[in-house]
């Protein structure tokens, strides 16, 4: 069995210690110009070359087995041969037309409309995950009639423009203020509880602030609450599933609009074609991006047929948006995702990873926590069992040594996260556990830690 052009034995295969000189050499050219790199790259400023499934070659030859994805978007893995020819087809072919209708822009159309849920069917077309919710979020306020306040959780993040980044949670200066009528609200984080309770003794008091919070912060333009199934940015935060419930009929008895943002959730990612099916959630509007067009730059909103209307009166029209390439990658992904049966893929591999993963928390003292959903997985880590404070040096170490061994992966301080394309094979995931088993070990063993 071959990957990359290699044998699966030989992957990882590191031939040079990484970063190597070719690629300092690149990267050291490039930050003289480009600036606001993210951490991922700071700690470990490899350069690319090439990817190919689910491996990823580095300019220096070494071999790695991505479980970053590109951040969540290669879902049908690096350079699929259908998505990759679709995107060929049509640069050849007609790049962009603004908003007029292409062939291959109705059969995307059609396609994602069967796959959503309930009466969702209403779509417009972005290439940014932001751009999307933006847009989203200006659909909401033209549903109820210029009603403008917005709800979301602590630790939600929903992009870096305006609006999104108001309803997100911020980093610094540089993100503020918020937009008017952006409000947070305490968030489910069971692990994490921002009230130190215990679930379900704590009968989601959160659930009942969260209701306090739209009431009281809330000036009778209240429009939507907007969430993530699975917070992603803040670690990979799941619920207990009885909050979706709680939050729909906090929703639907302030006859609010319910929106769900499925940009890193959706598109197969939980092992469902979108997160909310887990819960029987049809939300009143949707967003999606990353994985949609396996690895190009598409992304969209849709809303109930009901408010499809609204759309009409949102500006809702890009420039980029819906071009021909963009929705050839989108109906060639989807159309690998059903075709190879990737979602069976998504949720044996992922119970094989949570198996994995459970093992590595009873083994390892700061291993606080393993969660996730089908191959939306993260450990978190912490400085003694039993505690949650928070182990930030120890991830960036543990991220770093695994990286270095072959695992391309994502940080985010005391939380590392892993999201393999989803066509990982059981194989490649296994080997990836074991170079994560191996770099929390070594790194115990710096911090002194039995």
């Amino acid at each position: 069995m071959t990957e990359n052009g290699k044998t699966l034995k030989k992957i990882p295969n590191i031939i040079i210690e990484p970063p190597g000189p070719k690629s300092r050499s690149w990267h050291e050219r490039a930050v003289r110009h480009m600036r606001g790199y993210s951490n991922q790259v700071k700690q470990f400023p490899v350069v690319w070359e090439s990817g190919h499934e689910n491996t990823m070659t580095d300019v220096d030859g070494n071999t790695y087995i991505d479980f970053s994805a590109g951040i969540y978007c290669n879902s049908t893995g690096h350079c699929h041969p259908k998505v990759a020819e679709k995107i060929k087809q049509y640069a050849d072919k007609l790049m962009n037309c603004h908003d007029f209708t292409t062939p291959v822009k109705t059969l995307f159309l059609e396609k994602l409309a069967s796959l959503l849920p309930g009466s969702i069917n209403g779509i417009q077309l972005y290439c940014g995950g932001s751009e999307a919710v933006e847009a989203a979020l200006r659909a909401v306020r033209v549903i109820k009639g210029g009603k403008y306040e917005m709800f979301s959780f602590w630790g939600d993040w929903h992009g870096k423009t305006m609006a999104s980044m108001s309803l997100s949670s911020l980093g610094n200066e540089a993100f503020g203020p918020r937009a008017a009528g952006c409000h947070l609200s305490p968030v489910p984080n069971c692990f994490r509880c921002p009230f130190k309770l215990k679930y379900p003794s704590c009968s989601l008091v959160c659930m009942d602030i969260l209701e306090g919070t739209i009431d009281n912060e809330g000036t009778g333009m209240q429009a939507a609450m907007v969430m993530e199934l699975i917070q992603g940015y803040s670690g990979t935060v799941t619920y207990p599933d009885e909050v979706y419930k709680r939050v729909e009929d906090i929703c639907r008895k302030r006859d609010m609009l319910l929106v769900v943002d499925e940009i890193l959730t959706g598109m197969g990612r939980t092992g469902k074609m979108f997160c909310c099916e887990h819960f029987g959630l049809v939300p009143d509007v949707i967003t999606l991006g990353k994985g949609v067009g396996g690895g190009f730059p598409v992304s969209a909103f849709a809303v109930k047929e009901e408010h499809a209307w609204a759309l009409e009166k949102a500006s809702a029209s890009t420039t980029y948006g819906g071009n021909p390439i963009a929705c050839a990658a989108g109906l060639a992904t989807l159309e690998v995702i059903e075709e190879e049966r990737i979602l069976d893929n998504v949720n044996t591999v992922g119970e094989y990873l949570k198996g994995r993963l459970s093992e590595l928390k009873e083994a390892h003292t700061i291993v606080g926590d393993v969660r996730g959903r089908g191959l939306l997985l993260a450990i978190d880590l912490v400085k003694e069992k039993g505690s949650n404070e928070a182990f930030a040096d120890a991830g960036k170490m543990v991220y770093e040594k695994a990286f270095a061994k072959g695992l391309a992966w994502i940080p985010a301080g005391n939380i590392l996260r892993l999201a393999p394309p989803l066509t990982m094979t059981e194989e490649l995931a296994g080997k990836a556990i074991d170079i994560i088993d191996e770099a929390i070990s070594e790194t115990e063993k710096h911090y002194g830690i039995n």
